[in-house]
């Protein structure tokens, strides 16, 4: 089958490879243009570009996509689906309709729980005890497209974004082929997402890194593990800042007032919190410091119990 593809970060690669290893024809890739990192400021090609191009696949980085420009180059290559992963532009109703079998997205979660940019941090967040991926027809609409398939995953209550995200990359990868086989066959379904289970996965801001010592221990390793690597949970150590990178729930509870240092050696850092519920610190990042065990800063930086 001749498809586009559309996808910019690391998310995307695997259903790009996927694609390329089931021996589709990919006729162009649409990513997003250099942007500049680090701190030289060198522009850096997102990974989707540095993949198709190792595969001598034409790229193309519009920077608008209502001017009839885009929609002139996707004429020319002629597709006959368009396939999006984390593409990170809304295509408009032009680009919707000009391949015969349409345009399909991977989406990771389980749609129409978490349309949005950031569906992975938010099951995270919410403390959800699973997860997975959705293809999708798309529509004008974010995210609200009928659905072709989807694929389930637990996810642990000590899991992280990064190791859930690599996981439904694959994942997305795999049903992508199956779905991609069953569009050219003609044996794939249009289910309508359900209007009334829609929840919303917006953007993550700064805003939600301040860590609430009055909330519950479980709540606040939520929020460590769905905020890695940015912008990160933060807490105040001795009125010293510090992004939080790995906690533990553990069993014990306390009488003592949620912020209050029930331990700091060794072991780690533990601190009371909401509920009497008690959350232990292993990994922390001071600013202007490095990423490294409690344990470690610790020993340079003592913290009074109590």
């Amino acid at each position: 089958m001749r498809i586009l593809f559309m996808g910019t970060p690391d998310f995307a690669v695997p259903s790009l490879e996927a694609l390329l290893a089931a021996g589709h024809e990919l006729v162009g890739v649409f990513t997003q243009p250099d942007k500049p990192k680090n701190r030289g400021m060198k522009l850096q090609p997102p990974p989707v570009k540095v993949c198709a191009l190792d595969h001598d696949i034409p790229v193309f980085q519009p920077t608008k996509l209502r001017d009839g420009t885009a929609l002139e180059t996707i004429a020319g290559l002629a597709p006959e689906l368009i396939v999006v992963a984390a593409y990170g532009r809304i295509l408009p109703q032009e680009i919707l309709e000009y391949p015969k079998l349409g345009c399909i997205n991977v989406h990771s979660s389980l749609l129409p729980r978490y349309r949005g940019s950031a569906p992975i941090h938010w099951a995270i967040l919410n403390g959800d005890p699973e997860t997975g991926v959705t293809i999708m027809h798309m529509a004008l609409a974010l995210d609200a497209g009928d659905i072709i398939a989807q694929s389930v995953t637990p996810i642990d209550p000590d899991e992280t974004v990064e190791t859930l995200h690599d996981r439904l990359a694959q994942m997305g990868a795999e049903l992508l082929t199956d779905t991609v086989t069953a569009i050219g066959d003609g044996t794939a379904v249009r289910t309508p997402q359900e209007e009334e289970k829609v929840t919303q996965a917006p953007m993550l801001s700064r805003a939600l890194s301040p860590m609430d010592w009055n909330r519950p221990a479980r709540a606040l390793h939520n929020q460590v593990r769905g905020l890695i690597p940015w912008p990160a949970a933060v807490t105040e150590l001795n009125g010293t800042r510090c992004k939080i990178f790995s906690t533990s729930v553990l069993e014990e509870t306390t009488g003592k007032a949620p912020g209050t240092v029930l331990s700091a050696d060794k072991g780690g850092l533990i601190i009371a919190c909401g509920g009497g519920t008690v959350l232990q610190i292993n990994e922390l990042q001071v600013d202007g410091g490095k990423r490294m065990k409690a344990a470690d800063y610790l020993r340079g930086h003592p913290i009074p119990v109590g």
